[in-house]
């Protein structure tokens, strides 16, 4: 069952790309081959002969050996026990306890989100939604073109508080109140936002309203027929405890301003399955376990059945490594260097679990947002020639070999394989080949002097900035490849280090950047998913965000095919719109998708397996995880 599933794309950068990898030598491509144990790759494009991918590297097949495959398969859980400590590590410390700062934060929203749930659920092995913190009915009106969805919420839901007998109900005020005074405040600039609107049959928007019933009903409005109802309400619950007050009394700033990590986690409300119940900055978080949470295994214990998790804050991965192997630690993600040394061990007190490659991928963007068409870069930048230039530069065989170990795939598709409306067929054109890189860049009026330096028609030479994260050695050691492969092709590439936050303020404020390396957290799993990034007016449309109308010809018919698609119920005809909407995105390379890495988990044998999964749709599922019996 996929956990707590996102009804949008959340607008936090994925904080969660393999922080933390050993920085490695360069090495040219030829290099890299010759290392490869005698195995010739084929360039990207080409089909791979039997057995070749495997074969990449074989340091990659021999670390898989040891490694463990557990995918969720849908089998029933198994009882567990009440108890036990959960000792883990966080890379960073919250920037906020405030929920709405959240959705902005990676690190925040994964620390609140132990204190909340989600309304639905959504199971990807029998393809169907389920009930969660609600129940709900959805009643179409074909005459009237329209939808309703009713939601009820379970009776017992409640915000309580570590320590303290209060307990306050969870009722529809507090849906109604986040949708519309939060979420639906143009103000508060939230990821959510777009997604309470829909482009009618006319092209003007209309809004999906949510009226209360009673305190556990309330019902969301669609002024149009849509496919996924679901996915575009589904939200976690949040109170009004706090907010309203602070709205009411001192407006968006006050909501703002709430709840920040001088906040006493005990004054924190939780409806989830634990309470923060102690924060030492710097140092660690510890989650008590709730005992108002409503869900039970089938023997009515009540779950989860850790009594308590505490959490050490340090971003080095090496330290990380070190707490697991002695014992420490409860689990920990191997980077692939690490893999040989704990696949290899005998005896191991761990099990390794390995997942296929993720389902999303990193990516390469360029800044084509006109508060920069005084610039050079935005000129070159605005031409699909340009980018996709840039991505027959991209030597992902490369990345992969150097930077993953040979533990990734090309991502050459849009949509994952779980996504109905995935196509094998749809792929990108613009693959690893630096003379078609050439050509193209010629066809727009750049050429390369007689010192290398390639130049546009006015004679400049094409420099730009590539910005990273300063977290990741991961994104430090892609961008040193793209540079000395740009290189070759006379482009010179500054890279800029820089931390999430200022990343951030660039991309929502400042504008001021040429191209980043980042990742979206979201899977596309449902082809609408990404209400604000891929239409154009979306908060979140990287490359040049909340366009008043489109700037592009293909801007706008990616818009118009994301809304009929939206709408259209009928597989056959969907199909035929998503097909068109994919291949738009992969021939103008707003975004260029580098690799898919595998994932890995390492679980001390402390725990028992039985109800332990992971993969690269659910992840690493531990909800029901249980100590061993002595």
């Amino acid at each position: 069952m996929l956990r707590h599933f996102c009804a949008v794309i959340c607008a936090a950068l994925c904080a969660a790309l393999l922080a933390g990898c050993v920085r490695q030598e360069e090495l040219t491509l030829e290099e890299i081959e010759a290392r490869l144990a005698g195995v010739q790759l084929p360039l990207e494009g080409e089909t791979p002969r039997p057995g070749e991918r495997e074969a990449r590297p074989a340091a990659a097949r021999k670390a898989l050996a040891g490694v463990v495959e557990r995918p969720w398969t849908g089998a029933p859980w198994v009882q567990g026990r009440v108890g036990g400590l959960w000792r883990d590590t966080l890379a960073s410390d919250p920037k906020s306890f405030n929920l709405h700062i959240a959705e902005r934060d990676s690190a925040t929203s994964g620390i609140m989100g132990m204190l909340q749930d989600w309304l639905f659920d959504y199971d990807v092995i029998a393809r169907e939604w389920k009930p969660r913190a609600a129940a709900f009915t959805i009643t179409v009106d074909e005459e009237a073109g329209t939808l309703d969805l009713l939601c009820t919420l379970r009776d017992d839901l409640y915000w309580s508080f570590y320590m303290r007998d209060e307990k306050i109900p969870v009722t529809s005020d507090d849906v109604l109140f986040w949708y519309n005074e939060i979420e639906g405040n143009a103000e508060f600039e939230s990821s959510g936002y777009n997604g309470q609107f829909l482009l009618m049959q006319d092209g003007t928007p209309a809004h999906i309203d949510i009226e209360k019933i009673d305190d556990k009903r309330f019902v969301f409005h669609f002024p149009r027929i849509v496919a996924e109802p679901l996915l575009t309400t589904n939200r976690s619950l949040a109170p009004r405890y706090g907010y309203e007050d602070a709205l009411r009394g001192g407006g968006v700033q006050a909501v703002l301003d709430l709840y920040s990590i001088e906040t006493k986690p005990a004054a924190l409300p939780s409806c989830g399955r634990y309470f923060l119940s102690h924060y030492e900055p710097g140092l660690w978080l510890v989650y008590s376990r709730n005992a108002d949470y409503w869900e039970k295994d089938e023997a009515g214990t009540a779950l989860p059945y850790i009594e308590q998790e505490t959490l050490r804050i340090i971003q080095d991965e090496n330290t990380n490594l070190l707490l697991f192997k002695q014992g420490d630690s409860e689990a920990y993600a191997p980077r692939p260097e690490d893999l040989d040394e704990l696949t290899s061990k005998k005896n191991p007190d761990y099990t390794v679990f390995g997942s296929g490659g993720a389902l999303s991928a990193n990516f390469w963007t360029f800044n084509q947002n006109p508060a920069r068409d005084h610039t050079a870069q935005y000129e070159w930048f605005t031409q699909k020639e340009f980018r996709q230039a840039m991505s027959c530069l991209l030597n992902r065989e490369r990345i992969i070999a150097q930077v993953y170990r040979g533990l990734a795939e090309p991502q050459t598709g849009f949509f994952p394989e779980p996504n109905p409306f995935f196509n094998p067929n749809i792929t990108l054109r613009y693959l690893y080949n630096p003379e078609r890189a050439l050509a193209l860049l010629a066809s727009i009026g750049m050429t390369r002097d007689g010192g290398g330096v390639l130049r546009d028609e006015q004679g400049r030479a094409v420099e730009f900035a590539l910005t990273i994260r300063s977290e990741s050695t991961i994104y430090s050691d892609i961008a040193s490849i793209i540079m000395t492969e740009l290189a070759q092709a006379g482009i010179k590439v500054n890279i800029r280090v820089i931390d999430f936050q200022k990343m951030v303020e660039q991309l929502f404020s400042t504008f001021e950047w040429d191209s980043m390396l980042m990742g979206l957290s979201g899977s596309n799993i449902f082809p609408t998913q990404g209400s604000n990034v891929w239409p154009s007016d979306g908060n979140l449309h990287l490359w040049y965000p909340s366009q008043e109308s489109p700037a592009t010809a293909w801007e706008a018919r990616i818009d118009h095919l994301y809304n009929e698609g939206a709408y259209t119920i009928d597989k056959e005809k969907a199909q035929a719109i998503w097909d068109e909407y994919q291949a738009i995105i992969l021939e103008q390379c707003p975004i260029i998708y580098l690799v898919r890495p595998r994932s890995f988990r390492a679980l001390s044998s402390r725990w028992d397996l039985s109800n332990v999964y992971f993969d690269s749709i659910n992840g690493f599922e531990t909800t029901r995880i249980f100590l061993r019996e002595e």
